[in-house]
């Protein structure tokens, strides 16, 4: 049995546990979120022990724990946790910035525990089925990717907005974009971007374009307008679209030159981070400190590119 805390109790905390409760050998042992009774419904809800502070829950009897706060206390929690030798899962993005989790993989080398990134998408059965697919029927080197999301439904009381808590559309989507497009081209070598704030303090629309060893991309998030949430992956002889919301992939159409269309179906179940989870819980069992999926040089790659594009912007955080 795998025992887990929770640090945060908002929003992705709920989805976690939805994931959680649909793996067998995996229970909540005990919740910490800063508002009392926040953690109090929590615990109400889905079981385990209210802890009264990070410190009290992370001297109890857990394994792992998933960080659920905002990025603005990623790396504090995580590095409390990993000293206190504890496995960590940490939401995406896993810090503020590259120096920040350049600090957290010191103390993870040191601690040696497991830390992960949240980076959900490679662990759904479509993205998984994706990638084996196209072993034997290849759509050629990729040098193309575009993809990106605009939410405009979201409520302006929604952490997103929040510049205190490191909100923003380049941080809470762009982060996914940059993902993919490191894991379809390779390294960045090269960003480019162009955002605007629209009288908030965080972008609420971003456009960001990479240069990679193997091609380029182009990327976009944002809060004001309605965009579509699908992705175009693009080979020499074929290309690939993972129908929105690609993040949460469950269909795909591979394209080919030679006029053939292979569509690929794969429902999700549980909301989707229960793969993240199973995922991580193996590692933690067979020992590892590191997944070879989301390594830790993914994640440098990932908050490096975000890191300048933000710079570019001109979106600072407080203390940066």
């Amino acid at each position: 049995m795998t025992k887990w805390g929770i640090i945060g109790c908002g929003r992705i905390a709920h989805r976690f546990m939805q994931g959680l409760n649909a793996l067998p050998d995996n229970v909540l042992a005990a919740s910490y979120s800063r508002r009392a009774e926040t953690v109090d419904a929590f615990v109400a809800q889905y079981g385990g022990e209210a802890s009264s502070s990070a410190d009290e829950l992370l001297a109890g009897d857990i394994d792992a724990v998933y960080i659920a706060t905002l990025p603005d206390t990623h790396a504090d929690y995580t590095i409390k946790a990993l000293n206190a030798g504890k496995h960590v899962l940490c939401e995406k993005p896993a810090t503020l910035n590259l120096p920040q989790l350049e600090e957290v993989l010191t103390v993870a080398k040191a601690s040696n525990c497991l830390f992960m990134e949240g980076m959900k998408p490679p662990f759904y059965p479509l993205y998984q089925k994706l990638k084996e697919y196209l072993k034997q029927d290849p759509i050629g080197p990729v040098g193309y990717v575009r993809a990106g999301s605009s939410v405009a439904d979201i409520s302006r009381d929604h952490p997103n907005f929040s510049h205190a808590l490191a909100g923003g559309a380049l941080m809470q989507i762009g982060i996914y974009e940059a993902f993919l497009a490191i894991d379809w081209l390779g390294e960045t070598e090269e960003v480019q971007a162009m955002g605007r704030f629209s009288g908030m303090e965080i972008d609420m629309f971003s456009i960001f374009q990479t240069r990679h060893r193997g091609g380029y991309a182009q990327l976009y998030g944002g809060f004001d307008l309605h965009g579509k949430g699908d992705a175009l992956i693009c080979g020499t002889i074929g290309h690939i679209t993972i129908h929105k919301n690609w993040w949460n992939p469950a269909k795909a159409t591979i394209n080919y030159l030679d006029g053939r269309v292979v569509e690929i179906d794969e429902p999700f179940t549980a909301g989707g981070l229960n793969y993240e989870i199973a995922h991580f819980v193996e590692l933690m069992k067979a020992g590892k400190t590191e997944s070879p999926i989301i390594t830790h040089e993914m994640s440098r790659q990932m908050i490096k590119m975000i890191d300048d594009a933000r710079a570019i912007v001109g979106l600072k955080y407080i203390g940066e």
